[in-house]
């Protein structure tokens, strides 16, 4: 994914009411933007540490500017931006990196299905049958392990059955964690975070629900899904 303008850089001074963040610009002045992570950022950030961000170019936007990357208190880079994960992996799909989900010449979003008035992030189609994609995005590492949830999600869970009862009646049905963060080697059950969470997902993987983890570069002026992470069960 090439971003255009390129993300800027700045101080990253806090992060307040889940969805706001007060940066330092590389000017020096300090603006509020939008932090679009709905999770904890759990070991995702430490005050005064180099972040970046884009620009909306809107100036009728209460906040313009989005935050993008920021500096674990460890020095890895995480990508906060939830929203730029379905972006990847369809990207991802589409030119041949993700090799486990080839051979789909259909591809559509956000399709309604299941049982508890869920959507998926993607549902692949063609003449080997339908493949369920179900994308979330990483950002928690303790050392090189990736976990998920870094909070409770409830959401999460519920995927998960939906995803599981998929398998049950013969449908091909996948978890893929998408992995924006720097020092992340493996993914697992944040189990300590989330135990429900995690015990739907070992019952969902024992029912053949697969896992998929991708690793994201991370860059000012590209992010984009370049190999796959062990899934640690």
């Amino acid at each position: 994914m090439k971003i255009n303008p390129p993300l800027s850089e700045g101080k990253l001074l806090r992060r307040y009411k889940r969805f706001l963040a007060d940066v330092q610009t590389s000017s020096g002045e300090i603006i509020t933007i939008h932090c679009p992570n709905t999770g904890s950022m759990k070991n995702c950030w430490g005050e005064n540490t180099p972040c970046w961000y884009s620009d909306s170019g809107n100036p009728k936007r209460k906040y313009r500017h989005t935050l993008e990357i920021t500096t674990t208190p460890e020095g890895a880079l995480a990508g906060v931006n939830t929203g730029r994960a379905n972006h990847l992996v369809e990207e991802a799909i589409r030119s041949g990196v993700i090799t486990e989900l080839q051979g789909y010449p259909q591809l559509r979003r956000e399709v309604k299905y299941g049982e508890e008035n869920s959507r998926i992030d993607f549902l692949l189609g063609g003449e080997q049958g339908d493949c369920y994609v179900e994308v979330k995005n990483v950002t928690l590492a303790e050392g090189p392990r990736g976990l998920f949830p870094d909070a409770v999600s409830a959401r999460g869970t519920k995927h998960l059955r939906e995803l599981q009862k998929l398998v049950a009646s013969g449908t091909r049905a996948v978890l893929f964690y998408c992995v924006q963060h720097s020092q992340i080697e493996t993914v697992e059950a944040a189990a300590e975070i989330d135990p429900a969470y995690a015990a739907a997902l070992k019952e969902a993987v024992a029912a053949g629900v697969e896992v998929i983890a991708y690793q994201a570069q991370l860059g000012a002026s590209e992010i984009r899904l370049s190999e796959p992470v062990p899934f640690a069960g």
